[in-house]
C-alpha cells in the first residue's frame, strides 16, 4: 500500500515587533498558536515566546556578536527541510524580518527549494523604540528624511553614509554599540556637527528600558561610561532632543548647546 503524501507544508516569515508582546500583529499571535514548529531568534522577548502553546517544537537559533549557535546557510536548510516534511513552520525574527533580519536571504531559499512561504510584517526597532521614548523620528521642523543603517559592520570606515546624517535628516543606526566611537567619528569626519543630539535607546519597548541622550561628539564614551547593554539603538539628528530621555553629557557646558540645537528654525 502506498504511503500517503505529507500535507503541504508553508513557511512563515515572521516580525516579533521590538519586544513588547503588545505590539505583536494579531496574524503573528494566530500564526504562533496554529504552528507545528518555530524557529526563533535571540531578541524575540520572552514574551513573545510566552504566546507559543506547550505543544508546538521550539529551536533557537539565537545569534551574539561574533558567536552564532547555527549559521545562516544552516538556518534557511533547516526551515525549507521542515517546510517540505509537510510542516507549518514559523520563522520568528525580531522586529521586521526585512530590516536587518537577513529576511531576504531566508526567502531566497524558500522559492529556490519550491516551498510556500508568505511574510508577516513586524514593528521594527526604529519605529518601536522612538515611539516608547517620545522620539518623532520625522518632524516638519526637524526631519523630512530618516535612513536605517547597520553599524555592525565590516570595513566600517568604508562605507558611504555620505549625506545620511545632518540637517533634516534622521540616522537611526542598528547593532551600533560596539563600534559608536568609531560612528561618530566617521560622521564628524563627513562633516556632521559634534554638537548635533543622539538618542541610545537601550532595551527598547521593555520595562527595563533606557533612554539617554548626548551630542555625536560624546556618543562612544557615553556607551562605555553608562555601560549601555545590547540590545540598543542610537538615533541621531534634531529629533533627538525631543526625546524623553535622561541627558547624559559628559562635558560641562554642552547641555546648553543641545538647548540650542533644539531651538534652531
Amino acid at each position: 500500500m502506498e504511503k500517503p503524501l505529507p500535507s503541504a507544508g508553508k513557511l512563515w516569515l515572521v516580525g516579533a515587533g521590538p519586544g513588547d508582546p503588545d505590539l505583536l500583529t494579531l496574524r503573528a499571535a494566530r500564526l504562533l498558536a496554529s504552528a507545528d514548529l518555530v524557529v526563533h531568534d535571540g531578541l524575540v522577548g520572552e514574551g513573545v515566546l510566552a504566546l507559543i502553546p506547550p505543544h508546538v517544537e521550539r529551536i533557537s537559533v539565537a545569534k551574539q556578536r561574533s558567536r552564532h549557535t547555527m549559521k545562516q546557510e544552516l538556518i534557511n536548510e533547516l526551515i525549507v527541510r521542515e517546510t517540505q516534511a509537510g510542516k507549518q513552520v514559523v520563522r520568528l525574527k525580531g522586529g521586521d524580518p526585512f530590516i536587518f533580519g537577513r529576511g531576504g536571504e531566508e526567502l531566497d531559499a524558500a522559492r529556490a527549494a519550491g516551498v510556500a512561504v508568505e511574510v508577516v510584517p513586524g514593528i521594527t526597532a526604529a519605529a518601536g523604540c522612538a515611539a516608547q521614548a517620545g522620539l518623532p523620528l520625522t518632524h516638519r521642523e526637524d526631519a523630512s528624511a530618516v535612513s536605517f543603517v547597520a553599524g555592525q559592520c565590516k570595513d566600517l570606515t568604508d562605507q558611504d553614509w555620505s549625506g545620511l546624517a545632518g540637517h533634516g535628516r534622521t540616522l537611526v543606526i542598528y547593532m551600533g554599540l560596539a563600534t559608536a566611537s568609531a560612528i561618530a567619528d566617521k560622521l564628524i569626519a563627513d562633516g556632521v556637527s559634534p554638537a548635533l543630539p543622539v538618542a541610545v535607546v537601550e532595551r527598547g519597548t521593555t520595562r527595563d528600558a533606557r533612554v539617554l541622550r548626548t551630542l555625536l561628539t560624546d556618543l562612544g564614551d557615553l556607551v562605555v561610561r553608562e555601560k549601555v547593554a545590547s540590545p540598543a539603538l542610537i538615533i541621531v539628528g534634531k529629533v533627538a532632543a525631543r526625546a524623553d530621555a535622561l541627558d547624559c553629557l559628559g562635558a560641562p557646558g554642552v547641555v546648553h548647546s543641545l538647548k540650542d540645537i533644539a531651538c534652531e528654525s
